[in-house]
């Protein structure tokens, strides 16, 4: 996608919280191009800045330096009111739901509408087709205590989209959810975003949720991004420190050591349906081969990863196994015993 189609360009933002003493600097020279219509994932262990970047990105925060070009507008350009009108084309979804607790689901979604002049009847429709988009047409009229976890978060990803924003702003909108619940939170983003073509930004600690639903991802750590590019690429080479300790959470990297006489490596990255290519293998020439190390993982259906293998020691089979690997439109490299 060309980079004139960014939604919002981030260039060069710095941001320090200033004390009476002292002064820590949270971000550094910061730069980032976020495509219209796509699922944007910025990762980071805790502390490492991601949500204070959410929150410059939309002037909750406002950066110390830097810009931030939303929908072709610098937001350090605009006046109080220009501000407030722009922040409506951005909404915002939290890991603590933050509704109002003596309002009703239908009440809460209006609430936005409200504050923006909208007529109360106008109001209403909108919040009860916004219902019906997150699948709670039944709970108009629940209270907040009444809902469950994944019920309140998807009240408040209709409450965002009250104001029909272009951008969804997620900080860690599924950490305080059970993983089944979270799963059908990031069905829903991603139908929203196919559905209605809204970029979605999604802020996250957690790699899983970022393979599920992202197209793109930028690893924030110690303050600066470290890596950015497509979820498939810096899953199947991750090139820093970083990345690769979101990717191989176990400690992992590429380094293996393993004794062998043939080895390879079989690379999936995404060209082939998630099938098991090496079971096949074994069974189509009768001989077993070791899996010395595998890190692969089913993202769209796709395989993504890496696994090293031990060949056969006859030469006539393990060459007959490498070729049957590619021609299944695998990446395949013999590597030395010391990889």
């Amino acid at each position: 996608m060309d980079k004139n189609d960014a939604i919002i360009k981030i260039v060069g933002l710095s941001k320090t919280f200033k004390t009476k003493n002292s002064s820590v600097e949270v971000l550094k020279e910061v730069n980032l191009d976020i495509q219209k219509g796509e699922i944007f994932g910025i990762i980071g262990m805790s502390g490492a800045g991601k949500s204070t970047l959410v929150r410059c990105i939309n002037f909750l925060e406002k950066p110390t330096s830097g810009s931030v070009i939303f929908d072709g507008q610098d937001l350090f350009s605009l006046s109080p009111k220009q501000l407030n009108k722009a922040r409506q084309s951005m909404g915002m979804i939290f890991q603590q739901f933050n509704l109002l607790m003596q309002r009703t689901a239908l009440k809460n979604i209006c609430f936005p509408l409200e504050i923006s002049g909208i007529d109360s009847k106008t109001a209403k429709k909108r919040a009860i087709e916004l219902l019906e988009l997150v699948g709670l047409s039944d709970k108009a009229k629940a209270y907040p205590a009444q809902l469950s976890g994944g019920q309140k978060q998807r009240v408040a990803i209709a409450r965002a989209l009250a104001t029909n924003p272009k951008v969804l702003l997620c900080d860690e909108a599924t950490s305080a959810l059970d993983p089944t619940t979270t799963s059908s939170i990031l069905a829903l983003l991603k139908d929203i975003n196919q559905r209605l073509g809204i970029t979605i930004i999604i802020i996250t600690h957690e790699m899983k949720v970022i393979e599920e639903i992202c197209s793109s991802v930028a690893i924030i750590d110690d303050k600066q991004i470290a890596e950015v590019g497509k979820v498939k690429d810096i899953f199947t080479k991750p090139q820093s420190l970083a990345a690769q300790r979101l990717v191989y959470p176990d400690g992992q990297t590429k380094e293996h050591h393993f004794v062998g006489e043939r080895m390879c490596r079989v690379v999936f990255d995404g060209g082939s349906s998630f099938e098991p290519v090496i079971a096949n293998m074994i069974m189509k020439f009768n001989a077993p081969v070791n899996i010395m190390f595998a890190e692969t993982k089913d993202i769209e259906g796709k395989a993504y990863g890496q696994m090293i293998i031990q060949l056969p020691d006859n030469k006539a089979i393990a060459d007959a196994m490498l070729l049957y690997v590619r021609e299944k439109g695998l990446t395949c490299e013999e590597v030395s015993a010391d990889v």
